[in-house]
């Protein structure tokens, strides 16, 4: 489904609630619904003015309801859905999560990753090589990408109550009107 206008998509986010990152259900133990509100507050908690960062938290993981278990490319498939709606900032930062956590895992290989993550990682291309790493790091959005993946590890967490979905209508709102103004 591409959504058309923010009640669209907000159908979309509510048809999240149940749906998994991976259809058989043996990934991360929040639904699609659950992770998006607290990837999305988080993101609210640590970038309270952009609005658009806030709502790529939320709407990132789409790709998987649009298409179960396409972990490659369910971060290009969400962006392709939210790009009409939400405009080409959200839908670069929602396709750029996926590279960011290869980008993050060549420069802190250590670094904790949920088990579905970890997974998924190798089918998404694993940990970049150094030029790919310097090539991510030069894109104008890396910084905002990378801080997209950081809420999306973050946002995994079993019975945390991060709001209901429809308080993040009103901001859909304003990146949309903000997107169809052109500004």
């Amino acid at each position: 489904m591409q959504p058309r206008s923010v009640e669209e998509l907000m159908s979309l986010l509510h048809a999240c609630r149940g749906a998994w990152d991976a259809p058989d259900r043996d990934g991360d133990l929040v639904d699609l619904h659950d992770h998006a509100l607290q990837t999305a507050q988080v993101l609210r908690r640590s970038h309270p003015i952009d609005k658009e960062l806030q709502v790529a938290g939320l709407v990132h993981d789409l790709g998987h309801l649009l298409r179960p278990g396409d972990d490659a490319g369910h971060a290009d498939r969400a962006a392709d859905a939210v790009r009409p709606v939400l405009g080409a900032r959200v839908a670069r930062l929602v396709q750029l999560h996926v590279p960011a956590k290869r980008y993050l895992a060549t420069i802190a290989p250590g670094r904790p990753l949920s088990p579905q993550s970890e997974l998924t990682l190798g089918r998404q291309g694993g940990a970049m090589t150094p030029g790919e790493a310097a090539e991510f790091a030069r894109d104008p959005l890396a910084e905002a990408a990378v801080t997209l993946r950081e809420a999306d590890d973050a946002g995994k967490v079993v019975g945390l109550d991060a709001g209901v979905m429809e308080d993040w209508q009103p901001v859909l709102e304003l990146v949309a009107a903000a997107h169809r103004s052109g500004g």
